[in-house]
């Protein structure tokens, strides 16, 4: 019985990793720049990608590896690329494919991050994008797809909108528009969705989040999904030689990988943005019990949901897994469980919001989402602040939204904090 046919659960255990006969049964920290070769030959056939392997820790690594393809088999991919950071994968998930002079299409509840990566970045790279309304039908979105359009991108879950995304649509038009639907997964994970058996053809994480899941490692990756059709005519750079690499061209001499070797073999290459071998370690950790995990962060974010829904000081709240949630349906169509980030706002408005933050106990102000510690944050003033009126309205933060992230702490704890803390309010 392959890794393939494994569960989620039992990959997440034990993929990735294949210790041989007297090797170490956990994942070892390869924490060396450089690897020894026995003739001048092997190293030359490494630089001229015939041959697998690693020649420097700028683009790959045995620890880095291992983590990639635990992923990988998690998301159903054919090839991950682990980087330095959330944003680096969102950034190399676009540019792989676009260039100065290329547009993409982006759903607009996004994380702030990268919002102001995608309006103001890449803008200065002279690449343009369209932020749009994900409940537009689709005649509509239609409309603001170009010649030059290369991709689609939006949020499983959005951060902090936690609207869901509707993958049949999504995914219908992009195979319509000959471009690859991008999803960044890191809400959910790949234990409550896996985009690529919905129609998504790349996906990425911040593995900051859920998947490391202890707030240690910050890193990022992208999972290829291998079935996006690169020789449609919209993507010169898969199927024309590259001159770097002496005339390799990426469709032919790699098949389904085509799109996850050009981002290593390219941008990794040439900006060194890979994740830390320490960071893949601890991220390869975190995901043993990514399932563990996420079931009870899905079970207290259900609760505590419930309780701020019948309070009385709380005017509103949203989360995925209340009736009252304009997704709820659709959640339970892709999802496996509604992960453990909610929204809500005080009667009050926002200085009330603020003095319920301040008097938290259990809970604390960080500028993070998604590990074991249950955490708040004030999106409009702090991850999203860099947004314009009209990108915060797209991307669902209001004055008054306070993210929760639930951690896995005694629900009973969690709730008694929050209710002590709205009494003050």
């Amino acid at each position: 019985m392959g890794k393939e046919k494994w569960s989620v659960e039992t990959n997440a255990v034990q993929g990735g990793w294949e210790p041989k006969n007297g090797e170490p049964r956990v994942l070892p920290i390869f924490q060396s720049t450089t690897y020894r070769y026995d003739t001048a030959e092997a190293v030359a056939k490494l630089f001229d990608l015939q041959a697998p392997g690693h020649m420097y820790s700028r683009l790959s690594n045995p620890t880095c590896e291992a983590f990639e393809k635990k992923m990988a088999l998690l998301e159903g991919g054919v090839g991950a690329l682990a980087t330095s950071a959330g944003q680096t994968a969102a950034t190399i998930s676009i540019m792989n494919i676009a260039s100065a002079g290329d547009h993409f299409v982006a759903v607009g509840a996004l994380y702030g991050g990268t919002v102001a990566l995608f309006t103001n970045t890449f803008k200065k790279m002279g690449v343009e994008v369209s932020l749009v309304d994900a409940d537009l039908p689709l005649e509509k979105l239609r409309t603001y797809f170009r010649k030059n359009t290369k991709a689609i991108f939006a949020e499983t879950i959005a951060n902090p909108a936690l609207d869901i995304l509707d993958f049949d649509k999504f995914s219908s038009l992009a195979k319509e528009m000959g471009v690859p639907l991008i999803v960044d997964n890191t809400f959910a994970t790949p234990y409550l969705c896996q985009p690529l058996k919905h129609g998504a053809d790349i996906v990425m994480h911040s593995t900051t989040k859920y998947v490391d899941g202890h707030a240690t490692s910050v890193g990022g990756i992208i999972v290829d999904g291998g079935k996006f059709d690169w020789k449609n005519g919209n993507f010169p750079e898969f199927t024309e030689p590259d001159e770097s690499y002496h005339g390799v061209v990426y469709t032919r001499d790699f098949g389904d990988a085509a799109y996850i070797v050009k981002a290593r073999v390219q941008w990794i290459r040439d900006t060194g943005a890979i994740m830390s071998p320490m960071n893949a370690f601890l991220s390869n950790l975190g995901l043993e019990t990514l399932h563990v995990r996420m079931d009870r962060h899905c079970e207290n974010a259900q609760k505590l949901a419930e309780f701020l829904e019948a309070h009385p000081k709380v005017s509103w709240v949203n989360y995925p897994g209340l009736k009252s949630h304009k997704h709820h349906e659709m959640g339970k169509k892709y999802l496996k469980g509604f992960s453990g980030v909610l929204t809500f706002g005080v009667k009050g408005g926002a200085s009330a919001g603020e003095t319920v933050m301040n008097s938290l106990e259990l809970a604390a102000i960080v500028v993070h989402v998604a590990d074991v510690r249950t955490c708040v944050l004030h999106p409009a003033s702090m991850t999203h602040r860099q947004l314009t009126e009209e990108e915060l309205k797209l991307a669902g933060v209001t004055p008054d939204l306070i993210r929760v992230s639930v951690g896995i702490e005694n629900i009973d704890d969690i709730i008694a904090d929050f209710d002590q803390a709205l009494s003050r309010a």
